[in-house]
């Protein structure tokens, strides 16, 4: 008093030591024999300004005085004497020379006293806790870790408890045991809130293997993946996704690719990185690879953390995880998802009371009854106890604070103003915080957290701060009050606007600010540019609980509805352009919405309803004169037209889409629409001016970086050069195909990529050769479900076998098989080349007669060009 500054017995013990040296120095400067004797007690008191107008005097009074002054009076020349709530506030380093107990006189009781002899290194205010307890489960990890030895395969351990109740203890315990057997720990932590760029759990450890901090720059970062390629620790070819991984901008080419990718393959192929870069790194030596917090998981990183799982099973391995009960994500299908490899669970329960006294014998060994009334206040939980004897010291047990928060506040009420506004500011932030962001909050440009560090509050994590204890972040932002706490969320909207779109989103959300819905529509752009549609859709939901404006809700239900598409829910992304539909400020404004709905039903098959939408959003569309949504409804009319045989149709819609494609300035819609028209004229048998418009497309897809189109489209071009004979560049331009479709992914791209090469290589004479492709189409066909190209696959399995002279019998019965698949999904497509090659296989030439025949009527009534 009058301000604390939360380690105030250490500052008071310095202050005497402090003494002591002065008058050493002042004795030899006077030739005087000048000593002192300092006594230091702790604990409440009245403190007050006592007097006069004429003489005033700031003073304090209370038993804690009395105590100090007799210690005093009992101190010997040079020394300084201290009571036990002294001793215990003190770092553990400190010199001291118990006295035991001792009368003094003037109190009732014997006194336990201590003689200074000297404050330790660097003034730290007490360390973390002992750790005491925990036996059983100390075993169990030693025994994981002697299976290790054994095996060389790792497994999961999974720790589980309510907050406070010593998981993260328990994991350092862990750790240590696991360095002294020989492993390299990587640690990482999943936070609720205040994450932003690159802040991910995975992301954190592999940075931790690279050698890299969370500021490192994008030169920086660059380098390191770099390092680990030549290394061994990644694959050149994996580039892309470590780039994406460790959040480094991607190159124009990198982005065509991964616009080419489905969300699903580009998050496998993720995971399989992340995988075979912990594989490499296992070669080394053995990791411990620890992960807390997984209770604030996302989807995302549960996928990671399971194929990890699944990693441990087979290398030298331990992937340690920590979660509360309440909300332990872990369930059976995520278990299900991580294999078969062994799976340990500790469920932690409350120390013992004998645990705990030992715990408390560390802070108050001059009260047993004292310790006694704080270990069944805390009933067994660690952080409890380490908080309610940290803030103890001169209270009557009867008034310690009952629960984790209340203790935190008035660990916080002993700060001074400024740290304590700084912790109140640093709360807002989230469990993790920035200096530079805090600086900002206080406008105080040089302030720095060491007292918060001093009184176990926060803790540093590499270049920025973590709070000691997610309660204890908890505890501080809930005693804000709401119009301060929203006054702070404003303040670093502020600081991250242009920084971090998601944090500036966020803390507007937080701060209940009008602006939010917009920003969290700006956040979730930002997420879907960069191909991340699981953490757009996130933001996307967040906005939209904020949303008052029909005009916000309506652009994020878009949003939501074209990234739900992205990730393959065509089905559920009808229903939320219906919902953007009805929240359009008017008929004009539901157009997109209208386009949207239509390209869902497409992929569902709904085509009456298809067309309806189609027509709805072109009588808008002609109304305001929308040359860009004219462009998409003719395009996806046209692809309608397509599987239904309606091939003028299809063919005048998309020559419409092209023509207001080019007139909107819209580089992908005209991409879109060569590709349209390249497979109209291919269904009317003009296979020249389908190449040419399938070339254009490539071409204007390799410009402009739109990688999924022309992955769609490449095979197209080979296909296309076989009709003209130029057999050697449609086979090269097959297999260039086959490459791109596997590089990322796209597996229906691949499966026709297959028919093509292996097509040419059959008419080519080459049958052996074209076995392999035509084998791996039809792989992908069946797990593709793709029904319309498996009779394809079909007839040149039939057409080999044939070139080869093998018996008949086998290829008819899947010629009877491949004709029965193309009348199930439409006559026109196939059905006439099917036959065609029944009567080429058929012995009996009865039978390739009729055969024949029915090809012959199929053709009258109308078909795909290529069947003619």
């Amino acid at each position: 008093a009058p301000i604390a500054h939360g380690n105030d017995p250490e500052r008071a013990v310095g202050a005497a030591l402090a003494n002591h040296d002065a008058m050493a120095g002042l004795s030899s400067e006077m030739k005087l024999a000048l000593r002192v004797h300092a006594g230091v007690a702790s604990g409440q008191v009245m403190a007050s300004g006592l007097g006069s107008s004429s003489h005033s005097e700031y003073t304090v009074l209370g038993d804690s005085v009395n105590l100090a002054a007799r210690l005093m009076n009992r101190a010997g020349e040079g020394e300084t004497l201290i009571s036990a709530a002294v001793r215990n506030a003190l770092p553990r380093g400190a010199e001291l020379e118990d006295l035991g107990e001792n009368e003094v006189r003037g109190l009732d009781s014997p006194v336990h006293l201590w003689r200074v002899l000297g404050l330790a290194g660097d003034g730290a205010a007490g360390e973390a806790p002992i750790f005491v307890g925990r036996r059983a489960e100390l075993r169990q990890f030693q025994g994981v870790l002697d299976s290790l030895t054994e095996s060389a395969d790792g497994q999961v351990v999974y720790v589980r408890g309510e907050g406070g109740i010593g998981k993260s203890r328990l994991v350092d315990q862990f750790i240590l045991l696991a360095e002294a057997a020989g492993l390299a720990s990587i640690r990482g932590l999943i936070l609720d809130f205040g994450v932003g760029k690159g802040r991910e759990p995975v992301a954190d450890l592999m940075r931790d293997v690279m050698g890299l901090g969370s500021g490192a720059d994008d030169d920086t970062r660059r380098a390191a993946v770099e390092r680990a390629i030549g290394d061994g620790l990644a694959e050149a070819g994996d580039l892309i996704f470590f780039y994406d991984l460790l959040h480094i901008p991607l190159s124009d080419e990198m982005r065509a690719i991964y616009d080419a990718m489905d969300n699903e393959n580009r998050n496998l192929r993720k995971q399989e990185c992340v995988a075979a870069f912990f594989a490499a790194a296992a070669r080394s030596g053995p990791l411990l690879l620890v992960v807390e917090d997984v209770h604030w998981a996302h989807g995302r990183t549960l996928g990671h953390l399971a194929r990890l799982a699944r990693l441990a099973g087979e290398h030298p391995i331990i992937l340690l995880m920590s979660s509360r009960i309440d909300g332990d994500p872990l369930d059976s299908d995520w278990r299900y998802s991580a294999g078969a490899t062994p799976f340990t669970t500790i469920d932690l329960m409350p120390l013992r009371p004998e645990e705990a006294m030992q715990m408390a014998g560390e802070f108050l060994e001059v009260s047993k009854s004292f310790a006694q009334e704080c270990v069944a206040r805390a009933e067994g939980n660690p952080l409890f106890l380490d908080q309610l004897l940290r803030s103890a010291f001169g209270q009557d047990p009867a008034e310690v604070p009952g629960s984790v928060q209340s203790i935190v506040l008035a660990r916080v009420d002993l700060l001074g103003a400024e740290d304590k506004r700084a912790l109140q500011a640093a709360s807002v932030l989230g469990q993790l915080f920035s200096l530079d962001v805090l600086r900002h909050l206080l406008d105080v440009p040089d302030y720095d957290c060491a007292a918060l560090v001093k009184n176990h509050l926060v803790r540093a994590a590499g270049e920025d701060f973590l709070f000691a204890h997610a309660l204890i972040w908890e505890s501080v932002y809930a005693s804000l009050l709401h119009s301060h706490r929203s006054e702070l969320h404003v303040a670093a909207a502020d600081w991250f606007a242009g920084r971090d779109p998601r944090l500036h989103a966020e803390h507007l959300g937080r701060a209940g600010d009008g602006r939010a819905a917009a920003a969290y529509l700006e956040a979730a752009r930002g997420q879907s540019r960069l191909f991340h549609f699981e953490s757009a859709l996130e933001l996307v939901e967040s906005g939209l609980a904020l949303a008052e404006e029909a005009r916000d809700r309506y652009a994020l239900l878009m949003l939501k509805g074209e990234g739900t598409r992205e990730m393959g829910q065509a089905a559920e992304s009808t229903e939320i352009y219906r919902a953007a539909l009805d929240a359009a400020a008017d008929a004009a404004a539901g157009g997109p919405a209208l386009i949207g709905l239509a390209a869902g039903m497409r992929v569902t098959d709904d085509f009456d309803a298809a067309f309806e939408a189609l027509d709805a959003a072109q009588a808008i569309a002609e109304a305001e004169a929308l040359d860009l949504e004219r462009s998409q409804v003719h395009y996806y009319r046209g692809n309608l037209f397509f599987p239904l045989g309606e091939i003028d149709g299809c063919l005048k819609e998309h020559e419409q889409a092209l023509d207001y494609a080019e007139r909107a300035e819209s580089s992908e819609d005209a991409a879109r629409a060569l590709s349209g028209l390249g497979d109209a004229y291919y269904s009317r048998g003009r296979m020249i001016t389908s190449l040419g418009y399938f070339r254009r497309c490539i071409d204007l897809c390799r410009r402009e970086g739109f990688g999924r189109i022309a992955v769609g489209n490449q095979y197209m071009v080979a296909w296309g050069r076989f009709y003209l004979n130029e057999t050697a560049g449609a086979l090269e331009d097959a297999l260039e195909a086959i490459e791109s479709a596997q590089r990322i992914g796209h597996q229906r791209a691949e499966m026709v990529a297959r028919l093509t090469a292996g097509r040419v290589l059959v008419e080519c004479g080459d049958a052996a050769a074209a076995e392999a492709h035509i084998a791996r189409g039809l792989e992908l066909a069946e797990s593709l479900g793709a029904s319309r190209f498996k009779p394809f696959l079909l007839i040149y399995v039939a057409r080999g076998r044939f070139a080869r002279g093998a018996a008949a019998d086998e290829s008819v019965a899947l010629m009877r098989e491949a004709l029965d698949l193309s009348r199930q999904t439409g006559a026109g497509f196939l059905a006439p080349w099917v036959v065609s090659t029944l009567a080429l296989v058929s012995e009996p030439r009865e039978e390739a007669l009729a055969a024949l025949r029915e090809g012959e009527e199929l053709l009258a009534a109308g078909c795909v060009g290529h069947n003619y």
